[in-house]
């Protein structure tokens, strides 16, 4: 997989956000249009805190939805990431009691 296709993955979670959880994200699909996808991972990954987005999903029950998840479940995104970045968004999941490990593909 190429930088493409974790862009596509990264705007389908947008798309998923909101025909699942009723959640559009604008900033995150700004970020997305602005910074490509790869560089709107990290971005939020890196971040102190977690994202209004990934609060808002919270609360819908759906951190599924989020570029944690996205990053964390699936190793084929693994490889655009350092260790510690991949650490980071696991630690951010399980804080707010997201299972990773039983997500995981």
């Amino acid at each position: 997989m190429d930088a493409k296709a974790f862009d596509a993955a990264m705007f389908e979670i947008y798309r998923r956000a909101k025909a699942e959880a009723g959640y559009t994200a604008n900033i995150f699909l700004g970020m997305l249009n602005d910074r490509g996808g790869l560089a709107t991972a990290k971005f939020l990954i890196n971040s102190d805190r977690p994202s209004d987005g990934y609060t808002e999903l919270y609360l819908k029950g759906r951190l599924d939805l989020t570029v944690e998840a996205m990053v964390v479940a699936n190793a084929m995104w693994h490889r655009f990431f350092a260790p510690e970045e991949i650490a980071k968004a696991e630690s951010r999941l399980r804080d707010y009691g997201f299972d990773v490990k039983s997500r995981e593909k």
